[in-house]
C-alpha cells in the first residue's frame, strides 16, 4: 500500500468477565493464533513506517519519540532509525533472523542487543516492532470467551515453548470477527503481570492486511509509566537492498 487504508476504530474497556469454553463450542486456537501471526506480516511486499511514542512517568516531564521502521519479513530483515529525541538521533537497529545490532553513531560501533530493550527510555521495546511469530514461540495453556467493552473476544493464555522470547507467558484478547488482538497481557514465569498493550485502533493495510496504528503501554510493575504510540506515513513500497546492511545505517547518519 502506498497510503492509508481505512483504520478501524476499537473502543475497548479494561474490564472484563470471562468464562470457560464448552469443547463443542472452542474453534481451533492454533489456527486463530497463526492468522492473527499472518495479518500483519507482509511476506511478499516490504513495510515501512514512522512511529511516534509519548511516554508519561510520574514525577517527570512528558516525553517524545520517533523512530521509522523498515521491515522485509520474507527475509526476516528490519531496520529501525531513531529520529527522536535529538540526544538519540542516529542510532538505530539493525535484525536479521535472529541476530539484532545496535548501532551508536558517537562512537561509530555496532553491539548486539536485544529484543527487549526500550527505545528511547520508553515503554516500548524492539519486539513491538517485528514480524509476530507467536505461534512458533508459545503453547496453548488455556482459552476462554468475554467481552471488552461491547466487542466479544476470545481470550487464548500460552507459555513460551523456548528461552528467547521476551515474556514467558502471554494473554491474547482476540476479536470474535476479526482476527485481530484487541489487548495483549505480558507475564512472568510465576504468573504476575507485567506489562499491558492495548490496540484501539488498527489501519487496513492492502488486502487482508491490518496493522496497529495507535498502541497504548502500560508498565504493570512501575505504576503510571505508560507509552502512547501512532504510526504514520505507512509504505508498501519496494526498498532498496541496501536499507537492510551497516551501512546504510552508518551512511544516514
Amino acid at each position: 500500500m502506498k497510503r492509508y487504508g481505512k483504520g478501524i476504530v476499537l473502543c475497548l474497556l479494561v474490564g472484563c468477565i470471562s468464562f470457560p469454553l464448552m469443547a463443542a463450542d472452542a474453534p481451533d486456537f492454533e489456527k486463530m493464533i497463526k492468522e492473527v501471526d499472518e495479518v500483519s506480516t507482509f511476506d511478499d511486499m516490504d513495510f515501512s513506517s514512522v512511529f511516534t511514542i509519548v511516554t508519561d512517568q510520574p514525577g517527570k516531564k512528558q516525553t517524545v519519540s520517533q523512530i521509522r521502521m523498515f521491515r522485509r519479513d520474507s527475509k526476516d530483515q528490519s531496520l529501525i532509525l531513531i529520529q527522536l529525541p535529538e540526544a538519540d538521533k542516529g542510532q538505530g537497529y539493525l535484525m536479521e533472523g535472529d541476530n539484532l545490532l545496535f548501532y551508536d553513531p558517537t562512537s561509530r560501533k555496532f553491539n548486539h542487543s536485544s529484543m527487549k530493550e526500550a527505545l528511547s527510555d520508553s515503554e516500548a521495546v524492539n519486539d513491538d516492532f517485528n514480524k509476530d511469530t507467536t505461534i512458533d514461540d508459545y503453547a496453548i495453556e488455556s482459552t476462554s470467551e468475554s467481552k471488552l467493552g461491547k466487542i466479544p473476544v476470545w481470550i487464548i493464555n500460552l507459555k513460551a515453548k523456548h528461552n528467547e522470547v521476551t515474556y514467558e507467558r502471554l494473554s491474547l484478547y482476540i476479536r470474535k470477527d476479526l482476527p485481530l488482538v484487541l489487548k495483549q497481557e505480558y507475564l512472568s514465569v510465576s504468573g504476575r503481570l507485567m506489562r499491558t498493550v492495548y490496540y484501539p485502533k488498527y489501519a487496513s493495510i492492502g488486502k487482508g492486511k491490518y496493522f496497529p496504528s495507535q498502541m497504548l503501554i502500560i508498565d504493570e510493575i512501575n505504576k503510571g509509566e505508560k507509552s502512547q504510540i501512532t504510526m504514520s506515513e505507512i509504505s508498501l513500497e519496494t526498498l532498496p537492498d541496501k536499507v537492510f546492511t551497516k551501512a546504510f545505517l552508518e551512511q544516514v547518519n
